[in-house]
């Protein structure tokens, strides 16, 4: 069953000051360090991937075993839902829900020769400190991520918090982020499973000229089933700080092996 979750206009609005640090910072292509506010920044190419996440030249067939996503083949495991996140006319992410953790995956097109998980990471991090969250920034399974406590107004109006974290990965001209939620996320020893789904991603950033984080789309399998949506859930933060709540109820996309 398939299903899409539709990103209101309203969402981007409550990014507020997260998203303007986002579309604020420098993408363009020039491999030389700069400073920035008295701020030396080091651009770093990216490091290499023994294990994946996979660039699509780098497998034979990118569909065994995976969910043909476009820009994204996804692996497929037994009893996992997928969601679809929809940005305007746009799907540009996929959640993968597994009993009670989930990974949203978002690719995302980069530099060719530099990497920019570590400036995504210190955005990230301002953006969930200003929102007066917590994180900690470890090295885990994945490589450097983000442990992060999100503020959230809970069901019964009191103030809690979300447990999430943020991985990414940088490949050849993209990037690849996943934010997991639920137990994955408050016991990484749980999120094995999702983070072998997030090595074993294929992106196929394809050979057209794209501006560095421009998302790479991606589209609905072709025997997708539609699941009526049941629940809005809209989204704050930057763009590369998506996923918190993830594991709200709402129009998804399942796949049952």
């Amino acid at each position: 069953m398939f299903g899409r979750r539709k990103k209101k206009g309203a969402a981007e609005d409550a990014a507020g000051e997260a998203e303007q640090v986002v579309d604020s910072v420098d993408t363009g292509a020039d491999e030389t360090d700069e400073a920035e506010g008295g701020r030396e920044r080091v651009r770093l190419e990216p490091e290499p991937r023994p294990d994946g996440p996979w660039d699509s030249s780098e497998v034979r067939d990118p569909a065994e075993g995976r969910v043909d996503l476009g820009g994204l083949f996804v692996p497929g495991v037994d009893g996992m839902e997928l969601r679809v996140e929809v940005a305007g006319d746009a799907i540009v992410a996929a959640t993968v829900v597994l009993r009670d953790s989930a990974v949203q995956l978002q690719a995302f097109a980069a530099p060719k020769r530099e990497g920019i998980w570590g400036e995504v990471r210190e955005e990230i991090g301002s953006g969930i400190t200003q929102q007066g969250g917590i994180i900690d920034e470890v090295e885990g399974p994945l490589g450097w991520e983000l442990r992060a406590q999100v503020p959230v107004q809970l069901p019964d109006g009191t103030s809690g918090f979300h447990v999430v974290r943020f991985v990414g990965v940088d490949g050849p001209r993209w990037f690849l982020r996943g934010v997991i939620s639920g137990q994955g996320a408050v016991q990484p020893q749980a999120a094995g499973l999702l983070e072998q789904i997030f090595r074993d991603t294929v992106v196929v950033r394809g050979e057209g000229p794209m501006a560095p984080r421009d998302p790479i789309v991606l589209k609905l399998p072709n025997d997708a089933q539609m699941v009526p949506e049941t629940v809005q859930q809209e989204d704050a933060g930057s763009r590369f700080s998506g996923g918190m709540g993830q594991l709200q109820r709402g129009p998804e996309i399942t796949e049952v092996r």
